[in-house]
């Protein structure tokens, strides 16, 4: 019988490991079977037998679904061959930005009876594999001998293998053993690890205790970095004959008596350290665990058992084993504080080539959830973030004070000091912190979380209106930072053109801008800008602030900023101008305000639409932080957020709806200032619909009547009710496209918001009829397979990341929140 672990795959960023054996006699034991409790079963498939040190599939994913746990920044499989037996592969690590494997196995266990020469032979005996949540085990068996080997992790840098060989005999067994494991040479498939870094040092030493793997430096911004301190140290308690076999390869062995119908334990430590340093502290709490190493253990297991406690409720409408493999999802992808990463972050997915950081609203999300079953993991994660929340006196972005930047990585960009790439102030996203607060606060009931983080999300709020409300009508927008990849020294907005045919832009434009490769331009200016657009004279456009914005909502290539492929560009003016491009290029142009402060100085940029669902966040986050001044006794700033709830949530209701559609779109508006309470600009209804037409229904700010008109569309199967439901834009969206990153894809944070929006306005059945819509059709949900970023609104196949965290984040929330029973509209 086959069943799997639970946990998640994390890179590392350099790796220690060490193995201590305690060998005792002891009758037999047999891991606790799992089996009356279909919750702790195999919902995550941990097997796989690494070859190269980088798999990657079509979306930048690693193969296989490590094991990681505790915060730490390595994991380890179930082997996927024979060859593998006896041993947990990989690992993979975090190399302190990307997931990479060092070996296929680093401790493979043979074992032969010194007596009679007999070699116990894994492909004859009869295996089992089990991987229950926060746990691995192999069990072989000959008719001699069984051998149980069981995996914890017990500290964020160290898993802890017991390893239990049982005498079935009515006399004594006198064993020889023998551990083995090798580096991969390999770093993709067709290319060498010494081809892909030439000058890159690894290796190895071999000591009576066990063996040292030891990396050496690698500063490569886009595929691996090392610190030249990070190592993987494999020790034993029992003394070892241990020598190379090979530079990069070790053989290592003892012997070990077993007496009749007795069985010996082992105990072997694999730590993960990223530096000399934080291997120093990790030797000294390997001391305390390996003076009571089923201490560790029974701890590792009672703290799962807590996540299981508090996390599953009885009578749920969607399956427990769906929440326990959500909840696995969110702690595989928790990394212990590293680097630049103040407190435990959990990031996007510990398998996706670039989501080893994190990132402002997944954090969010993932903290709403892991309140619930790790509350303590959920505020870290909230920290980490403000952390780098902006202040005043920040030395590169004081005009940005209160913002929380997009992300965070192990290490800091180059203006910040560092040589990491994936680090980025470029942005913010959507304001969902408050969300996060209160949904922690209402879980936990602790106020002083209301304390610490009030003040934060107030700043955080104000940033808003400050920075990104052009004409301080009271509606924002979203927008991009000051930042070198959208504006010049001077101010000015950049951007890459593109002439339709060289020679068929006018020379006036052309001669302002710079040549660049392959025939783009790149200018600056918003008037230059302008003359560009109104021309018409391009084949491409590319505004970095136009990603910034579009990475700032979170949707980052949505229809309603403005991108449409050429293809698709061209059925639209055929439809809707008889085929003149240059008119159907207008409804997709987007311009840029400069947002400056009373002395003139650049704030940054907004784009030139309000957006519905960003204004409706705040009109929820206004309400929240309402309630929060309430419990913290502040009674007139309560009263004072809650009528400004009522008039942003009714401003929503009025500038954002068409009565002619009955449905939300973004307003575009134009440079100038206004403090009207009058909605200005045109809907963006010829960009059509996406989810952002039903925030204000999640956000409980819709008027009924809105709502209803809202929901109408949500459940045509033209529209948004398809195979899997609530895609990112609807069938008659002209930018639509199922492989699409925001464009048509289903993603679990929009569909819940939809879910629990019916839900709230009197469609409990169309909410739970959607939601088993979902499991059925989304390919692998209710199966072992990781939940994915995205999945394929007509298919259900799978799509982007694996084991990506806020896809399971609102899983989890979805399992807490939907009844099985309700009312009928």
């Amino acid at each position: 019988m086959l069943r799997l672990v639970l946990t998640k795959v994390f890179p590392i960023i350099l790796l220690f490991s060490a193995l201590w054996i305690s060998a005792c006699a002891s009758p037999y034991q047999y891991p606790p079977s799992q089996s009356h409790n279909p919750s702790q079963w195999s919902t995550l498939d941990r097997h796989g037998s690494p070859k190269a040190m980088r798999m990657l599939d079509q979306f930048g994913n690693q193969a296989f679904n490590p094991f990681f746990d505790m915060g730490s920044w390595h994991g380890l499989l179930q082997p996927a061959n024979i060859e593998d037996y006896g041993a947990f592969t990989g690992p993979m690590i975090v190399a302190e930005e990307f997931g990479l494997y060092l070996a296929g196995h680093l401790d493979k266990l043979q074992i032969r009876d010194s007596l009679s020469g007999k070699q116990f032979e894994y492909a004859l005996a009869t295996t089992t594999f089990e991987s229950p949540g926060g746990e691995l085990h192999q069990r072989y068996v000959w008719p001699e001998l069984e051998l149980h080997l069981s995996l914890y992790f017990v500290t964020p840098r160290t898993a802890l293998v017991s390893t239990r060989v049982i005498n079935k005999l009515n006399k004594p067994l006198h064993l020889d053993l023998g551990w083995q494991g090798r580096l991969l040479n390999a770093w993709e498939e067709g290319v060498t690890v010494q081809a892909q870094f030439p000058d890159w040092k690894r290796s190895l030493q071999a000591t009576p205790e066990g063996v040292t793997f030891l990396f050496g430096k690698v500063r490569s911004t886009w595929n691996m970095l090392l610190s030249g301190e990070s190592g993987y140290h494999i020790r034993r308690s029992i003394p070892t004959e241990s020598r190379k076999t090979d530079s990069l390869a070790y053989l290592a062995t003892s012997d070990l008596k077993v007496g009749s119908k007795q069985s010996q334990q082992i105990f072997t430590s694999h730590s993960y350290v990223h530096n000399t340093q934080e291997w120093e502290a990790e030797k000294k709490r390997l001391e305390r665990i390996f003076s009571n190493p089923r201490h560790a253990i029974d701890a590792s297991r009672e703290r799962w058992q807590a996540y299981r406690s508090k996390g599953l409720k009885a009578g749920a409408l969607l399956p427990d084993r769906l929440a326990e493999k959500a909840m696995q999802t969110l702690l595989s992808n928790w990394r212990g504080r590293a680097g630049e990463l103040k407190h435990d972050v959990v990031t996007p997915s510990v398998t996706a080539r670039w989501f080893n950081g994190a990132w402002a609203w997944d954090s969010w999300k993932h903290a709403a959830a892991m309140a619930h079953f790790a509350p303590a993991i959920a505020r870290d994660n909230l920290l980490a973030m403000f952390d780098y929340q902006v202040h005043s006196d920040d030395p590169l972005r004081p005009q940005d004070e209160g913002m929380v930047i997009d992300a965070i990585f192990y290490n800091k960009d180059t203006p910040r000091g560092g040589d990491g790439g994936n680090w980025n102030e470029r942005n913010t996203k959507p304001p969902l912190a408050s969300w996060a607060v209160w949904e922690m606060y209402e879980a936990t009931r602790d106020i002083t979380l209301l304390k610490e983080f009030y003040p934060k999300l107030v700043a955080y709020h104000q940033w808003w209106y400050r920075n990104r409300d052009h004409n301080h009508n009271g509606l924002a927008e979203y927008g991009a930072t000051r930042h070198p990849l959208h504006n010049d020294q001077k101010g000015n907005i950049l951007f890459d053109v593109k002439p339709q045919k060289q020679g068929e832009m006018r020379e006036d434009i052309i001669a302002s801008c710079q040549a660049k490769s392959q025939g783009w331009y790149q200018c600056a200016g918003t008037e230059l800008y302008e003359q560009v657009l109104s021309s018409g004279e391009y084949q491409d456009l590319d505004i970095g602030a136009q990603h910034g914005a579009g990475w700032e909502s979170g949707m980052d290539n949505a229809a309603r900023f403005g991108f449409i492929n050429h293809d698709q560009l061209t059925t639209y003016a055929s439809k809707k101008y008889n085929g003149d491009r240059h008119k159907a290029r207008a409804d997709w142009q987007v311009r840029f305000f400069e947002n400056r402060d009373d002395d003139g100085k650049l704030l940054g940029f907004s784009i030139d639409q309000e957006s519905v669902e960003l204004n409706a966040y705040l009109a929820m986050e206004k309400r929240l932080l309402g309630q929060m001044a309430s419990e913290l006794g502040l009674t007139d700033q309560a009263q004072q957020w809650e009528n400004q709830s009522h008039r942003l949530a009714a401003r929503v209701n009025q500038c954002f709806f068409d009565s002619n559609t009955g449905f939300y779109y973004d307003r575009q508006i134009g440079p100038q200032k206004s403090d009207s309470v009058n909605c200005e600009g045109k809907l963006l209804t010829a960009r059509g619909r996406g989810p952002e037409g039903w925030a204000p229904l999640w956000a409980g700010i819709a008027e009924q009547a809105h709502a209803d008109a809202v929901v109408r569309y949500m459940l045509l199967a033209d529209e948004f009710n398809t195979q899997v439901p609530l895609g990112t834009a609807s069938l008659s969206n002209p930018a639509y496209h199922p492989d699409i990153y925001w464009r048509g894809r289903v993603w679990l944070d929009q569909w819940y918001f939809g879910v629990i929006a019916l839900n709230e306005y009197g469609y409990e059945k169309e909410a739970r009829t959607l939601s088993m819509k979902l499991l059925n059709n989304a390919d692998g949900l209710l199966q072992t397979s990781a939940i994915r970023e995205n999945y394929h609104p007509l298919t259900g196949e799978m799509q982007g990341a694996t084991n990506f965290s806020w896809s399971a984040a609102h899983l989890y929330l979805l399992y807490l929140k939907l009844q099985p029973t309700g009312g009928h509209h």
